[in-house]
């Protein structure tokens, strides 16, 4: 069975309105329609770097004691855990690159290469 939800600790935390600290959460696969969707949206149109805010705004489920999780929360987080998220989220649904051992066939060298996910 796969596991389509993923624990996760932010850094910092997401502090709401009331001053709570939110730092535990849980991130689920992102579906095809969690990455086309959000490529409608005026805010993404117009600003394209606004595309992970959607994106994971759609796929958070969970964030501590939030009822829900929006883009005013993703917008509200800290740089440091903007950036744990988006690690996360290319990890879990396999978009990071893999590094693999690789020999020269003519001269024998042997190094490390990245390879890109499928479709990068």
């Amino acid at each position: 069975m796969i596991a389509t939800e993923v624990a996760f600790e932010l850094p910092k935390g997401y502090v709401d309105s009331d001053g709570n600290l939110h730092r535990k959460g849980v991130m689920r696969l992102a579906t095809a329609a969690d990455e086309i969707y959000p490529l409608k949206d005026p805010r993404v149109q117009s600003w394209p770097a606004y595309l992970i805010v959607i994106l994971l705004s759609r796929v958070v489920v969970r964030l501590g004691g939030l009822s829900e999780v929006n883009p005013g929360v993703i917008e509200g987080l800290f740089s440091e855990d903007l950036a744990h998220l988006q690690d996360l989220y290319n990890k879990t649904n396999g978009l990071t690159p893999t590094i693999v051992a690789v020999c020269c066939p003519q001269c024998g060298y042997e190094h490390e290469a990245e390879v890109p996910p499928p479709g990068g």
